[in-house]
C-alpha cells in the first residue's frame, strides 16, 4: 500500500500543483489535515525540535523515524519529512532513508548545510557544503531507497549564503545527482516568481500559505507549497493566551461546555470509535 500511495503522490507532484502541505507534527493533526482535504502533511525538524525545547540540530534519526511512523500508523495522509542534513555524511543519509522509508513516508527533504547541523542556523548562521558533497549524499539516498517512488527533495540555502543564481545552479546539480524535486528559499517576490521558471524540474517552497492566494501559488508554478509555521504558531498562541488568562485568575474566554464538546470531537477524530467497537465485541458487550 505504501508503494501505491507513493506512486500516486509522485504523479501529483509531477503533474499537478501546487500541492498544499501544512505542518503536521502528530497523528491527530494528520487526521485533521486528511479530513480537511489537504494534499499532505509536513513533519519538520524545526517543529519537532521546538516541541522538545531543543534545536532540530540535536534530533536523532530514531526520533524522526519514530515520529513519522506514529503518524503513518494512524493516517493515510501523504507525509513529507524534513531529513535535515541527513544526520551526517552519505553513510548516515543511507541509514536515514532506510528508517524513514520503513516508517512509510512519501517524501524526504535533504539540505546542503554542514553536518552535524548547527543550532545557530535558527539565527541565520549557516555554512553550506560543496556541491560535490551534497550531490554525493543525494546519490547515496537514491541508492538507499527500495521504492523508486519515494520522493527525494534536495534543499539549498544558497540564496541566503551565496546568491540566487548560485542557488539555481546548485538545484540543477542536485537534479543531475538524482533529486526528484528541489527547494530553495527565495528572499523576494521576484525570486519567488522566477524560481519555478528557471528550474528544469519540480520545485518546492517553504513559506506561509497566507503569503499568496492558492491561485497565485498555481500561477507561480510550484509543485509543493509547504507551510511549516502557521499550525504550530497558531496552536502555541491559543495555548499561551488561555493559560495566561487562567493563571492570572481569570477565565480562559472559552465556555467550559465548548471545551468539553471540542474534547469529544478530538476523540472522534482520533478514531476512538473503532476501539470502542473492539471492546463492544470483547470486553464491553452490550455497551
Amino acid at each position: 500500500m505504501d508503494s501505491l500511495a507513493r506512486a500516486a503522490f509522485r504523479r501529483r507532484v509531477e503533474n499537478e500543483g501546487p500541492l498544499m502541505i501544512p505542518h503536521c507534527p502528530d497523528a491527530l493533526t494528520a487526521r485533521l489535515c486528511e479530513e480537511l482535504g489537504f494534499d499532505g502533511g509536513y513533519l519538520g525538524g524545526g517543529g519537532i525540535g521546538l516541541s522538545l525545547a531543543v534545536s532540530e540540530a540535536l534530533l536523532t534519526t530514531t526520533e524522526l523515524a519514530q515520529t513519522a511512523a506514529a503518524i503513518r500508523r494512524r493516517s493515510t495522509l501523504p507525509l513529507v519529512v524534513d531529513g535535515g542534513v541527513g544526520f551526517g555524511d552519505a553513510v548516515h543519509v543511507t541509514r536515514m532513508v532506510w528508517d524513514l522509508e520503513s516508517a512509510g513516508v512519501h517524501a524526504i527533504e535533504l539540505e546542503d548545510q554542514v553536518a552535524p547541523k548547527r543550532a545557530s542556523h535558527h539565527r541565520h548562521v549557516e555554512h553550506l557544503v560543496p556541491v560535490e558533497v551534497m550531490s554525493g549524499k543525494i546519490k547515496a539516498a537514491v541508492t538507499a531507497r527500495q521504492d523508486p517512488d519515494l520522493l527525494l527533495i534536495a534543499r539549498t540555502g544558497a540564496v541566503q549564503n551565496e546568491s540566487f543564481d548560485a542557488a539555481i545552479e546548485r538545484c540543477e546539480a542536485y537534479f543531475a545527482a538524482g533529486a526528484d524535486a528541489v527547494m530553495l528559499l527565495p528572499e523576494s517576490a521576484e525570486q519567488r516568481a522566477a524560481a519555478p521558471r528557471r528550474l528544469s524540474g519540480p520545485v518546492a517552497l517553504l513559506t506561509s500559505f497566507d503569503l499568496h492566494t492558492p491561485r497565485q501559488w498555481e500561477e507561480f508554478g510550484y509543485s509543493l507549497v509547504i507551510d511549516p509555521v502557521t499550525g504550530q504558531t497558531a496552536a502555541f498562541s491559543a495555548l499561551r493566551d488561555a493559560y495566561r488568562q487562567q493563571r492570572s485568575g481569570r477565565l480562559s474566554g472559552r465556555p467550559a461546555a465548548e471545551v468539553f464538546a471540542l474534547f469529544e470531537q478530538m476523540q472522534d477524530l482520533a478514531g476512538f470509535e473503532d476501539l470502542y467497537n473492539i471492546e463492544r465485541a470483547t470486553t464491553e458487550p452490550g455497551t
